[in-house]
């Protein structure tokens, strides 16, 4: 048995019972909870490795769980609603969650998710807190350098910051609002302009291919994410 622990949070027993017999039968543990008071509970007493989250629950609208989660825990949430509207999953996404997955969705890209999850937090466990490596890429957070292929990469301030913020949230989806915060502390139309000069600039010296980049995809009119290689 795995020892991966999954909460599924999720009030519509037909779909909760579908997330939790394909858990099981690919040897994962888990916890059910059908409202947001029950997901809490089962959160400070189990503590999950990871969270699958419903946003409609009948006690507390699933992005103002997510904001109550993030007040004291990192543990990953996977947001799996019906809810499709760009502006819903820039919400949760901005809200703490790490991925957003609409239903009708398949079980086979519900458990993709899970192992990109899975594999992110093992290789946060397992390596020095200052380097991170993913591909060919190494970044030396202490040293303040990052490394393709062995070369060091020349990055402005502003592209080093972007870069360490992809590095310590890889597999989950940035916005735009996310990062022009935490950059220049506000969200204008400047500074979402901005961000994309930087970004491009960023891909091109770290993509082979900035037409189909391998480490840093787009997410359309809502973010970017750095992918796991």
């Amino acid at each position: 048995m795995n020892k991966f622990m999954v909460l599924v949070v999720e009030d519509d027993k037909l779909i909760q019972n579908l997330m939790t017999t394909t858990l099981d039968l690919h040897n994962y543990r888990y916890l059910t909870a059908s409202t947001a008071s029950d997901a809490l509970m089962q959160i400070t007493s189990h503590n999950p490795d990871v969270i699958f989250l419903d946003l409609g629950l009948p006690d507390m609208d699933g992005v103002d769980l997510i904001r109550k989660i993030r007040t004291w825990s990192v543990t990953p949430i996977i947001v799996i609603s019906a809810r499709s509207e760009d502006t819903d999953k820039i919400e949760a996404l901005d809200a703490g969650a790490d991925d957003y997955l609409t239903k009708p969705f398949s079980v086979d890209e519900l458990l993709a998710r899970l192992r990109v999850t899975q594999r992110r937090l093992s290789s946060q466990q397992g390596m020095p807190s200052h380097i991170f490596e993913n591909g060919d890429l190494k970044v030396d957070f202490a040293a303040g350098t990052a490394f393709m292929n062995g070369e060091e990469l020349t990055l402005t301030p502003i592209e080093y910051k972007l870069l360490c913020l992809f590095c310590k949230n890889v597999g989950k989806t940035l916005t735009h609002t996310y990062l022009t915060d935490a950059i220049w502390g506000n969200t204008l139309e400047s500074d979402l302009a901005s961000l994309r000069v930087f970004m491009a600039s960023l891909r091109k010296k770290m993509e082979k291919d900035t037409t189909h980049p391998q480490y840093i995809q787009t997410r359309i009119g809502v973010g970017y994410r750095m992918n796991r290689l």
